[in-house]
């Protein structure tokens, strides 16, 4: 009980993320197949092959008639189909630990949001919404699509009865035997149980389906459309490229002529050095 025990601990914590549907498919889970399956199915199941009875003393041949007969044991069947349906949640949930554990930890730095604000909400949260709606949504899926083959499956492999005799015939047997199986009325009621679980169970995914797409959709109507792009700054007309560089500056007048001045005399005080 003690692996049942720590499967339905990780299922427990799926609920925090799944709508009201997928709670009700959960308490199924954990109540009418774990539980049933530990506590009643192992005591139906454990003694199958021990009380599977053949008229024959030929070695071998009642072994081989019970794997001719029953392919895969109920019991673990089951057991596996459980399994199977528990790792798309688990794996969900370790999504979101991880995810919450990378945020705490300061690997993706975590934008505040806008409080009282509803209907803008922040950029980075409504990305990490939309990505933890997108995997809890894979997850259903995967889930339905595991429900619908273990029912064709178990279909395919035992219909819907046990039946209380079997007639075995081939190698090693020297003719055809008549095996007897035990218990068949009460392996045929859980049988029924079993399969009607499985089907309410894909239904309740199909309809947590929809109502994750229709909810989706719904919250994308409700949205604000994106603001335009900001406007980008205007640039400033390009120069003439036959025009005076940008340094060169006219001076005003008073200063063109006290340079031109001061020019005359410098040239005055040179000619006079050359002529000493």
């Amino acid at each position: 009980m003690g692996e049942w025990a720590f499967l339905g601990s990780l299922l427990d914590a799926v609920q925090l993320q799944s709508p009201l549907v997928g709670r009700l498919w959960l308490v199924i889970m954990l109540i009418f197949r774990i539980l049933v399956l530990a506590t009643v199915g192992g005591a139906v199941f454990e003694d199958e092959q021990e009380e599977f009875v053949c008229n024959t003393l030929q070695p071998g041949c009642r072994q081989t008639c019970y794997d001719r007969a029953f392919p895969v044991s109920h019991y673990r069947f089951w057991l596996f189909h459980i399994l199977l349906l528990s790792a798309p949640p688990v794996l969900f949930v370790i999504y979101s630990m991880h995810q919450a554990s990378k945020e705490a930890g300061g690997a993706q730095p975590v934008t505040p949001c806008t409080r009282g604000r509803p209907e803008a909400p922040c950029a980075p949260c409504s990305l990490r919404a939309r990505r933890a709606r997108r995997c809890y949504l894979l997850s259903v899926a995967l889930r339905l699509l595991a429900e619908l083959a273990f029912l064709g499956g178990q279909t395919l492999l035992y219909g819907f009865s046990v039946a209380p005799h079997y007639a075995c015939a081939g190698p090693p047997c020297p003719h055809t035997v008549d095996c007897f199986v035990s218990r068949p009325t009460e392996k045929t009621v859980f049988v029924v149980f079993y399969f009607a679980v499985g089907l309410l169970s894909a239904l309740l995914s199909v309809a947590e389906l929809g109502h994750l797409l229709w909810k989706g959709r719904q919250r994308a109507k409700l949205l604000p459309p994106p603001p335009p792009p900001a406007a980008l700054p205007s640039r400033r007309a390009d120069p003439d490229p036959f025009g005076p560089p940008a340094y060169a500056h006219r001076a005003p007048a008073g200063d063109s002529e006290g340079g031109s001045g001061h020019s005359k005399a410098s040239l005055a005080t040179v000619r006079q050095d050359l002529a000493i």
